[in-house]
């Protein structure tokens, strides 16, 4: 069963940091494009990151969190992190983590741009609140 997990929530106060984390089971994460999304209270749910699949370490940003958050994946732990800094209320959200499996010649953006359409796999997500 492919599953995700993710973990790393919680409250933080601006200008902080934090690193999510979600941890991969029924495949080998770095074959599939995998992605960060979030929402906020009432409203859509966004992209915001992802990393090649296929064995590659080719990343893709929204405009909202590039310079502050970073995507990056560690093999051997099975396992897709997000560090973000520099946090802002804004930022408040369910982080989910998500994943498909990654055709040839191709990037993580060109799932990404898709929207959650790109994907077919998700976690269950995990809060973060800023605020102080």
């Amino acid at each position: 069963q492919l599953k995700l997990v993710e973990s790393g929530g919680g409250l933080v106060q601006p200008g902080g940091s934090l690193r999510l984390s979600c941890a991969a089971s029924g495949f080998a994460v770095d074959r599939f494009a995998m992605a960060w999304f979030r929402q906020a209270p009432g409203k859509e749910l966004k992209e915001l990151s992802c990393i090649d699949g296929n064995a590659g370490r080719g990343t893709d940003y929204s405009e909202t969190v590039k310079g502050r958050f970073t995507i990056s994946r560690d093999d051997a732990a099975n396992t897709i992190y997000l560090q973000m800094n520099s946090l802002e209320s804004a930022d408040t959200a369910v982080y989910y983590c998500a994943g498909h499996s990654m055709g040839p010649a191709t990037t993580c953006g060109a799932y990404m741009t898709r929207g959650a359409a790109g994907f077919n796999l998700w976690g269950k997500g995990t809060p973060v609140t800023v605020s102080s």
